[in-house]
């Protein structure tokens, strides 16, 4: 059976699917079976990536695959070693069946109170539903300073929950990375992506632990 790690958001556009396509990467490259299975049936843009990926040869491959329920990416997790779970661009009934199934529950947010209250909003939910606290994490992205990183840290402290180390800063080079095909941990740039191995890094051992 798989280790399953899940990320999910409350709103569109915090880095879930730079997050998720940057895990099933790394666990690929390790020599992992991995399945990033994309949830996201009206974006698909994990699918989209994995094409271009596929059209300009990047190696290692990444088995890329949309499915309309968690059920049914689920069902695949025993031929894998990693499933990687890209959700809905927002949280909705099925976040739950996911966060249930998961082994680790990822939330990516940026730095700002609009993006951390709903992110600690859907965590306060999953909580009150049953997940316990050690499998909900967050990972800022889109973060402009050390000041801002360390007052997104605070925050989600004290609302009693774990900040994943390392971070993803706010830089086009991430954004051309995936444009290619790419994912952050392949950026040109050895300094962005020595900034994204660390984050990545954070989940592999939150899987480990």
């Amino acid at each position: 059976m798989a280790a399953v790690v899940a990320f999910v958001s409350q709103k569109g556009g915090p880095g879930k699917s730079t997050l998720a396509r940057a895990l099933a990467r790394e666990g690929a490259a390790s020599g992992l079976k991995v399945k990033l299975a994309d949830l996201d049936l009206q974006q698909g843009t994990s699918l989209d990536w994995s094409r271009t990926r596929l059209q300009f040869g990047i190696e290692p491959s990444i088995s890329v695959e949309a499915f309309s329920t968690a059920a049914k990416a689920l069902a695949v997790a025993d031929q894998y070693d990693l499933l990687v779970i890209d959700g809905p661009a927002r949280a909705s009934a099925g976040t739950l069946e996911i966060a249930k199934a998961s082994d680790l529950i990822i939330q990516p947010s940026g730095a700002s109170l609009d993006d951390l209250r709903p992110a600690v909003k859907l965590f306060h939910e999953l909580v009150k539903a049953g997940i316990p606290l050690e499998r909900l994490a967050i990972a800022l992205n889109h973060v402009a300073t050390d000041a801002e990183e360390a007052d997104a840290r605070a925050y989600v402290g004290q609302a009693g929950y774990a900040v994943l180390a390392g971070c993803l800063v706010e830089r086009p080079l991430y954004r051309q990375a995936q444009n290619g095909g790419f994912a952050v941990t392949e950026a040109k740039h050895a300094r962005l992506r020595e900034r994204a191995d660390v984050l990545i890094q954070s989940i592999v051992n939150r899987i480990a632990a």
